[in-house]
């Protein structure tokens, strides 16, 4: 018997507001009948980054038109729908409790079941939205408040295998941009730059490549291109432009092959399991990045390996990754009441000792 399952899915947990509906029958690949993605860079642009305040207020007054379109772009009504997707975490969190209450209330409104999501297992689970890889897999989850290995066994299933000790590389690249006066958010900003640089002209350390573990740092990195910068600006009271475009250059090439480096040592822990296809999937919002995209795709060249990445749109917060994640706990049997909470923090192996410590909130990665 054929088994169709039409999810809505809800996501806010940064700056982004988001809806999506995303179909699967039986077990083919899903489609994603619409994806609607309001974002708020103009209302951040002139503090340097995300205010929580303010997005969370944008959430609240967009969420609602946000859920509308995706249902009138999917051509689906809620009396239509199996399930309903939220974001319950991790993430700034008034953004992730307007998302939480807005699903809670089409649930009560209309009885249809609530799953909350973590959001690192949207990004997580999105090569399975896109390509149908089968389980297990290694995923390099990397993105402005993450960077993680982990083997992805099922939906609720995560080991992890190594990750970083301090700054993500989104964050890295965000700050980076902000020395070097670029625009928000910094990843699209740095990696056009570098386009018209030379990576040799600086020479950045790549931490941590002496320790023989996953784990990975970028908050030295971010500090040695500042003390570059103030070098090079020093003698002739500034920048120019190629001074700025090598700077992001070299910046870029070390995080490319810090990541390379990683990527291989958890590739090697990965293939102990002997899966019978092996494959690394990268996402999330630095997985855009074209450099980062080539390099690693190179790394499972050589190690035998398949390598995907979602497409763009994707790779960056969207609701259709938390419409498939709530897709799969459904069918698995998983839902949630309306006790569901918004968690600020919310690893995706609970197994493992917190990288990062965690205080009043709880275990950070």
């Amino acid at each position: 018997m054929t088994r169709t399952l039409t999810i809505l899915g809800i996501e806010s947990s940064c700056d982004d507001t988001a809806a999506a509906v995303v179909r699967q029958v039986d077990s083919t690949l899903p489609e994603v009948l619409s994806s609607i993605v309001f974002g708020q860079s103009e209302l951040h642009n002139a503090y340097g980054g995300v205010v929580p305040e303010i997005a969370a207020r944008a959430h609240a007054e967009k969420l609602d038109i946000c859920v509308r379109q995706a249902l009138d772009a999917s051509r689906q009504k809620l009396n239509e729908l199996d399930a309903i997707a939220v974001t319950a975490g991790p993430g700034l969190i008034g953004g992730v409790m307007s998302g939480v209450m807005c699903a809670k209330g089409i649930s009560a409104a209309t009885g249809l079941p609530l799953i909350g999501v973590n959001h690192l297992a949207g990004h997580a689970l999105t090569p399975r939205l896109t390509d149908g890889i089968s389980y297990p897999y290694l995923i390099l989850l990397v993105s402005g408040g993450h960077c993680q290995y982990l083997i992805a066994r099922g939906p609720d299933d995560f080991t992890r295998l190594g990750g970083t000790i301090d700054d993500a590389p989104g964050e890295a690249f965000d700050k980076t941009a902000r020395l070097l006066g670029l625009p928000q958010p910094g990843g699209p900003a740095v990696q056009a730059e570098a386009a018209f640089g030379d990576p040799k002209r600086f020479r950045f350390p790549r931490p941590m490549l002496d320790r023989p573990d996953c784990n990975l740092s970028f908050s030295g990195l971010k500090t040695a291109l500042m003390r570059m910068r103030d070098q090079v600006a020093a003698p002739k009271g500034g920048l120019t432009r190629q001074d700025r475009a090598d700077l992001c250059a070299g910046f870029q090439a070390a995080v490319v092959d810090v990541l390379a480096a990683k990527t291989r040592r958890a590739m090697s822990l990965y293939l102990l399991e002997n899966p019978a296809t092996p494959t690394l999937a990268v996402a999330g919002g630095v997985a855009a990045n074209t450099a980062i995209r080539s390099k690693l795709e190179t790394v499972c060249t050589e190690m035998g390996a398949f390598f995907t990445a979602p497409p763009l749109e994707l790779c960056t917060d969207n609701a259709a990754m938390i419409a498939y994640a709530g897709l799969e706990r459904f069918k698995a049997g998983s839902s949630d009441g309306m006790d569901l909470t918004a968690r600020p923090r919310w690893p995706l192996d609970l197994n493992s000792p917190s990288m990062l410590g965690s205080g009043r909130k709880g275990a950070k990665a």
